[in-house]
């Protein structure tokens, strides 16, 4: 069988404010599959996000080991790790985290210019991007003439864009209704069969975790759940 793309191995996470530490991941251990979309689901504050940010590098760890296809990922030095995270990464967070005085391309076009691709290229692909998530005739639209469901759509192309093996979530629908909650889903679902990528959502909904092959579930920064999102 072929690897895992994430194996984490006993990682642990604390949190220091100066008066107090906080303990927010007590050894997890986790392994994703190839094209697999695992859902992490669990109560407010069970280190959900902290594991999503430990699991793809943005967060340093005080124990432990992940390695994503291959690379110990915490042994990279903090450029070599930033880089890494460019070329093989997709991030689409709850508030986009879009430039608001950029166009739709010029957002989904951003990450390949900082790469150093070409900007006849980077349209290209920004473009062809905006067309599979079905926003092409918005593309010279600024973030605040889209709507809620729209701007997730530009930002899923911008997570896209540099064709990553993995697409970290962190509440990708939290902001939306259920109708467009669905609509987006849909879309990552597709993309995650017809493109192989493997997906990884911090989530609190119960309609989004059964879309996924498999939900963990956390509590006070462990899993308590590996289970699979459906019933066989």
């Amino acid at each position: 069988m072929p690897e895992p793309i994430i194996t984490a191995t006993g990682i642990h996470k604390i949190y220091d404010t100066g008066t107090v530490k906080v303990n927010a991941l007590r050894g997890v251990n986790l392994t994703v599959e190839r094209g697999e979309m695992v859902a992490i689901m669990g109560p407010s504050g069970c280190g959900k996000t902290t594991m999503l940010n430990c699991l793809s590098g943005l967060d340093e760890i005080e124990s432990g080991q992940v390695v994503i296809d291959g690379v110990v990922l915490h042994d990279l030095p903090d450029d070599n790790r930033s880089d890494y995270r460019a070329r093989n990464m997709g991030f689409v967070f709850q508030l986009y985290n879009l430039l608001p005085v950029l166009s739709a391309v010029e957002n989904v076009e951003l990450p390949l210019l900082v790469s150093g691709v070409r900007p006849a290229e980077a349209r290209t692909r920004s473009m062809d991007l905006l067309e599979l998530v079905g926003l092409s005739d918005r593309a010279q639209h600024l973030p605040g003439e889209l709507s809620g469901g729209q701007r997730q759509r530009v930002t899923i192309a911008r997570a896209l864009v540099n064709n990553p093996s993995i697409v970290w979530a962190d509440e990708p629908t939290g902001d939306l209704d259920s109708e467009t909650a669905s609509d987006i889903m849909d879309l990552m679902c597709k993309l995650n069969v017809e493109n192989g990528q493997s997906f990884v959502l911090v989530t609190h909904s119960d309609d989004v975790g059964k879309r996924a092959h498999r939900i963990v579930r956390m509590r006070d920064g462990t899993i308590v759940d590996d289970g699979n999102a459906t019933e066989a």
